[in-house]
């Protein structure tokens, strides 16, 4: 049985605004949340982009994720890291901590946590996976929430972030999601114009590489601390 914590945690107001049709309302929850839906939004990349980001963790890590994932991801990053390992999977809506709940039944090494992702992390990890998460929150909590996890990174250990980049100027989708952003994802576009290593405080402290997919409408950026 995942093992679970419940901190004191404020909702933001953007969040409220902005993702109670995502992430607040268990009504569309229950259809957002299959795998299928989740590979439609990402144009077919949803499996490539997972496996990209699992190949950066191995077994016996202890690794943190810093917001619930929609579809199978949490599972099988805990799956990974194995039983020797352990994967906390934080959340800042007790709505997404209850809906994740019994997807991670009989997991032992996982633990589900209610926090803020931009606040302190407490502790540190092996590994970060941050998986579409940046997208969804405002440049000043992209700033916050990427220092916050850099300075839970054990030396020699890493910050993955997987999320929206911006794609190549003739892009087929590029004028589809550049709407979609407008109309639904009002912080995606902070990503396109300004690297995520940018965010850091304590840049030199890490070794950057990017990787783009999908004519540069994704990237997986990988910050190993020196």
């Amino acid at each position: 049985m995942a093992q679970e914590t419940d901190e004191q945690v404020v909702l933001p107001e953007y969040l409220r605004r902005t993702y109670t049709w995502a992430y607040l309302d268990p009504r569309n929850m229950r259809w957002l949340d299959r795998h299928v839906v989740v590979s439609f939004i990402l144009w077919g990349n949803a499996d490539r982009l997972m496996a990209s980001a699992y190949r950066e963790f191995s077994a016996g890590q202890e690794v943190l994720q810093p917001a619930c994932v929609y579809g199978p991801f949490s599972r099988e990053l805990s799956a990974v890291v194995g039983p020797t390992g352990y994967l906390e999977v934080r959340d800042i809506a007790p709505v997404q901590i209850a809906h994740t709940r019994p997807k991670l039944a009989g997991l032992s090494n996982t633990h589900l946590v209610r926090a803020n992702a931009a606040d302190p992390v407490g502790r540190d990890f092996d590994g970060v996976c941050c998986f579409f998460l940046l997208h969804e929150i405002p440049d000043d909590w992209k700033v916050r929430a990427v220092n916050s996890l850099l300075a839970a990174v054990r030396p020699g250990g890493k910050a993955v972030f997987v999320d929206y980049h911006k794609p190549l100027p003739y892009h087929p989708l590029k004028p589809i999601m550049f709407g979609v952003f407008k109309t639904l994802e009002p912080y995606a576009m902070g990503l396109w114009d300004v690297e995520i290593s940018d965010f850091a405080e304590e840049r030199d402290a890490f070794t950057w590489t990017k990787e783009t997919f999908f004519g540069g409408l994704y990237q997986k950026v990988v910050a190993v601390r020196r």
